[in-house]
């Protein structure tokens, strides 16, 4: 017999947590520091509406969706958007349809689902490739590997590395650094780069910037931020900031200075941070989806993630189902343009807690795509 626990997730029990982090044991694919119950609690500390959901059979947990949800809405994925992963972590046995409509969630919109057991193949649209950098030996057995699949790119950062050191100073990688001044010159340098390309600023909501400053601070367990920062002759160049399970990490702010592009900053801080891996007790540097230009060169590992809607079963999964078709319908006549406007849409959704907000973030979105537009016809 089937029963279903909804609770906020510091709620969580101690045999719930357990049995949840044996669960993901289980797959390496649940490894991510984002699928277990540390990460929904940090969320569950800056956000009212944070929520997992149990399932259980005999009164045993077989599975742990943690989500938000708004009233009639589709539950959202912890986090969004910083919850690159996301799924149901569990013992197998559940059937996504079935337990949504048991749990009173109408849908299950997910755009990074890691899914080792199968669970929702037929609920998935589309796919795509994350990133990783896995360490199976030595950091200069990997980086000897990246050389020999392509030695004109790494002769180049050869090049660059030295010329900058030749022409400003010493490079110098701090990992883990504590510095706050730094940490809020990464935050900056992003946010300036989201207004540039036109993104949606993700760091703008409060509880996105206190769930980042929460773990900054943190320094105990497996569980707490991390940030790896370059700096040449003192000067801070590049850095990334994000959180750590253990031997995981997965960064969420990559920034450099603008000023110093030409030198290319942002490669010459992964060559160097691979190198730091084994001093930090890192075996996976989990680099996530997206903006492959920059995150392949250095991953020679993949992980395959998915995008779409799992409706309830039943009646409760009607009206997602209606909507999920009505997307389609438009993407049919409207071609990629329809899954863009659909992704902002989702984010902002998923980001912003308020009306105002959500209205604020669209309109941003027309506005920047107006930009967009104007530069090309310019």
């Amino acid at each position: 017999m089937l029963s279903t626990q909804i609770i906020h997730p510091a709620e969580l029990s101690p045999e719930d947590e357990a049995r949840w982090r044996r669960f993901a044991s289980r797959h390496e694919a649940f490894g991510s520091p984002l699928l277990g119950p540390d990460f929904a609690r940090a969320v569950g500390a800056v956000r009212g509406d944070a929520r997992v959901a149990i399932w259980r059979r005999d009164g045993q947990a077989v599975g742990f969706l943690a989500h938000h949800r708004r009233p009639g809405a589709a539950a959202r994925p912890i986090g969004a958007p910083l919850s690159d992963y996301h799924g149901l972590v569990g013992d197998g046995s559940l059937r996504p349809s079935e337990a949504l409509a048991a749990a009173g969630l109408p849908a299950f919109r997910f755009s990074g689902l890691v899914d080792p057991q199968g669970l929702f193949q037929r609920h998935v649209t589309a796919g795509q490739e994350a990133f990783v950098i896995r360490l199976d030996s030595s950091a200069e057995d990997y980086l000897e590997a990246l050389r020999a699949d392509s030695p004109k790119r790494f002769k180049n950062y050869r090049r660059l590395e030295h010329k900058i050191e030749r022409e400003v100073g010493p490079l110098s990688l701090t990992a883990p650094d504590g510095d706050a001044a730094a940490f809020d010159q990464l935050l900056a340098w992003k946010r300036e780069q989201l207004v540039r390309t036109g993104a949606h600023d993700f760091l703008s909501p409060a509880w996105t910037q206190a769930l980042l400053r929460n773990l900054f601070e943190a320094r105990e367990g497996d569980f707490q931020g991390l940030m790896i920062t370059l700096r040449v002759g003192g000067r801070l160049i590049a850095g990334q900031f994000g959180v750590r399970l253990g031997a995981v990490f997965h960064p969420w702010i990559a920034s450099t200075d603008p000023e110093m592009a030409a030198w290319s900053p942002g490669q010459l801080f992964f060559l160097r941070a691979i190198a730091a891996m084994p001093g930090l007790k890192l075996t996976t540097y989990d680099l996530g989806p997206g903006h492959a230009h920059y995150k392949a060169p250095f991953a020679l590992s993949r992980r395959e993630i998915a995008e779409g809607t799992a409706s309830a079963a039943g009646f409760a999964g009607l009206g997602a189902r209606m909507g999920d078709g009505a997307w389609k319908l438009a993407a049919a006549g409207g071609g990629p343009i329809v899954g863009r406007v659909r992704r902002r849409f989702e984010t902002i959704s998923a980001l912003e807690q308020t009306l105002q907000g959500r209205v604020r973030g669209m309109a941003a979105a027309v506005a920047a795509k107006a930009r967009s537009g104007a530069q090309r016809e310019g």
